[in-house]
């Protein structure tokens, strides 16, 4: 029997016809054929077997010992969780989301408890707001809001990046965000938002500040980079006062890069300057000046 001879488009040769499978080919083909059909229908009556069992469990409110064997066939035949995806971080780590993402009692996507993984997600120091959805037949999808990192707070000679609210994020890392304001001392992290929203309307003080130190748990220092400390009075409208006092004097006198170690607002209406920082000394130089 001649062979048959087919011509492709662009081929200026005729190439001929693949051969017919022999016969021991066909079969082993045709084996793998059913065997993968066996598999499929297997699973296919697994996965129904399963349906019906949960169902049934359901409807009759039948015990917890059912629906976790069905949940077991469901994993078995391939819905368990092996797949997750996250979205939404800037400055966390990923393992410690997939860490606790894959917490549970059981890998079995029927008993993965969504509002639990969330929980545990939201304990993370970092993620402020979690979100997550399963995907058949084993992917979990999770999505994060990260904390914004505000300041770094010193305290008893320790660093934390903190948000605006205070909440301590971690401790490591630190030099990613050696740019955020630095504040001072024991309950400095709880005014964390109210001195980050005053420097927020002083971006000329903000711009210059080295540090903010909490003083006896109702007043701020700004110590700045040229190194005078500028001392507020208590009080938030008191310190926006003593802030617009300091930007017009600074402009008027030029306060700023004279050497002097500090400028104190804290009685109304008045400065008084120190130009040493030894104790007492040339602190009558502008003492009483009015502003």
């Amino acid at each position: 029997m001649s062979d048959r001879v087919v011509l492709k488009r662009g081929q200026g040769r005729p190439s001929r016809a693949p051969k017919r499978k022999a016969p021991a080919r066909r079969k082993a083909a045709g084996a793998r054929t059913e065997a993968a059909a066996r598999t499929l229908g297997l699973t296919i009556i697994s996965v129904a077997a399963a349906v019906l069992t949960v169902g049934a469990a359901w409807l009759y409110d039948l015990p917890g010992k059912l629906w976790l064997a069905a949940a077991n066939v469901v994993a078995g035949a391939g819905f368990e969780v092996r797949d997750v995806e996250v979205t939404g971080t800037r400055y966390m780590a990923r393992l410690p989301l997939y860490t606790a993402a894959l917490d549970g009692a059981s890998d079995s996507m029927l008993l993965v408890d969504l509002d639990d993984v969330k929980r545990r997600l939201e304990n993370l120091p970092w993620v402020a707001e979690a979100s997550v959805a399963r995907v058949l037949p084993d992917r979990l999808l999770i999505d994060v809001t990260e904390r914004e990192p505000a300041a770094i707070w010193q305290n008893n000679g320790e660093h934390y990046l903190i948000d605006a609210g205070g909440r301590v994020i971690t401790r490591q890392g630190m030099q990613r965000f050696a740019g955020l304001p630095l504040i001072v001392d024991e309950g400095a992290n709880r005014q964390a938002s109210e001195l980050l929203a005053l420097l927020g309307d002083y971006p000329a003080v903000a711009d210059q500040l080295r540090a903010a130190t909490w003083r006896g748990e109702r007043r701020w220092d700004l110590t700045l980079d040229s190194g005078e400390t500028i001392l507020l009075p208590e009080g938030d409208a008191n310190a926006r006062r003593a802030l617009d006092s300091f930007l017009r004097l600074d402009r008027e006198s030029s306060l700023t890069g004279r050497g002097f170690a500090s400028l104190d607002f804290r009685v109304p209406g008045q400065m008084a300057v120190r130009v040493s920082k030894e104790p007492g000394a040339g602190l009558e130089l502008l003492k009483g000046t009015e502003i």
